[in-house]
């Protein structure tokens, strides 16, 4: 897991957004001198009709487990809690971007059950119109779990529920409090769904406590159709992310773009305007990786040099943090091992 508890936590929230912080090796294990390899790389990055792409060196990486690893799991297991993704190795590196068979585990949460209401093509949550109901000493429960870890920074984060009338808002909350109650130092990020637009379920997270509303886009606007549920569309959640910034101006606004699927240059740059006329803080850019046959096929393999051409142009845009990079996923710089 990627967890590091630190005897130093009152400025947390810089060390966060440090231009110095985490990078890609504390994502990945092995041999990275490989790296200069890379660009004499001959295999097809893009997809051809009918075809289906062979992974690059870049992403054929070890994801080490942490000695806290199997404690973790197993407390998690105990009190009937969810981690994102339960297994490791995964080149998807899990959290709500698929999480196919070799999904990873990290310090990330899942509230409100494994299964989903939606059912995005990018995802292999398991999927039903009428999940289990919730645990109503879920928010105890995790709140204790975690306390009892001495993080000093977690990211909760859920399925679609779109069977509860505020989306299960509340039941976010109620964690988000029992967590600070229990260790007011500690850092919360929430990453939640689009509660169907509905903002007084958005503002009820942003005024819990947390200190990082992340919610993510997870395209370009001009894919939304094709990737995401029927339900969920970029203007709706570009709606969630304004309005946590309105009603707690305080808190850290974040958001993911998976890249590989098939967009433009253009659709990505105009996507990213897009989020920093919405005081849109810290952005992440990840590569997309098909989680089963099922599901959306890779379109391209983007490149660790056009990651860093992304990176900086979202610094270039005054995004206070941009992390870019194939295995860069949206609890990124969440926590250090």
């Amino acid at each position: 897991m990627s967890l590091r508890s630190s005897p130093e936590r009152s400025d947390r929230k810089k060390e966060l957004l440090r231009d110095d912080g985490p990078d890609l090796q504390d994502f990945i294990s092995g041999e990275l001198s490989e790296k200069n390899k890379w660009a004499e790389y001959k295999g097809t990055l893009k997809r051809q009709k009918g075809e289906r792409l062979r992974l690059p060196p870049w992403l054929k990486t070890e994801i080490p487990i942490g000695k806290n690893y199997n404690r973790l799991k197993n407390t998690l297991r105990d009190l009937n809690l969810h981690t994102v993704c339960e297994e490791a190795r995964c080149p998807n590196i899990g959290e709500c971007w698929g999480g196919g068979e070799y999904a990873t585990a990290t310090a990330t949460i899942m509230l409100m059950g494994d299964t989903c209401t939606r059912g995005c093509r990018f995802c292999s949550v398991k999927t039903a119109r009428q999940p289990p109901p919730l645990d109503p000493d879920e928010p105890y429960n995790t709140a204790k779990a975690i306390a009892a870890w001495g993080l000093d920074y977690v990211v909760l984060t859920s399925v679609d529920r779109d069977d509860i009338a505020d989306g299960g808002a509340e039941h976010f909350a109620k964690t988000v409090t029992n967590l600070k109650e229990r260790n007011p130092q500690i850092l919360v990020e929430c990453l939640t769904p689009d509660f169907r637009g509905d903002l007084a379920a958005v503002e009820k997270i942003a005024l819990s406590g947390l200190d990082v509303y992340a919610h993510n886009v997870e395209t370009v606007r001009e894919l939304q159709r094709h990737v995401r549920d029927p339900r969920a569309n970029f203007d709706q959640s570009l709606s969630v992310l304004k309005h946590a910034k309105k009603v707690k101006p305080t808190v850290l606004t974040k958001t993911s773009i998976m890249l590989g699927l098939g967009e433009t240059d253009q659709q990505i740059i105009s996507t990213m305007t897009g989020l920093r006329e919405a005081e849109v803080d810290c952005l992440t850019l990840g590569q997309y990786m098909q989680p089963t046959k099922r599901h959306l096929k890779v379109e391209e393999y983007v490149t660790p040099e056009r990651f860093a051409h992304w990176e900086k142009v979202g610094s270039d845009m005054g995004f206070t943090y941009t992390a870019s990079g194939p295995l860069v996923r949206s609890s990124y710089k969440a926590g250090e091992k």
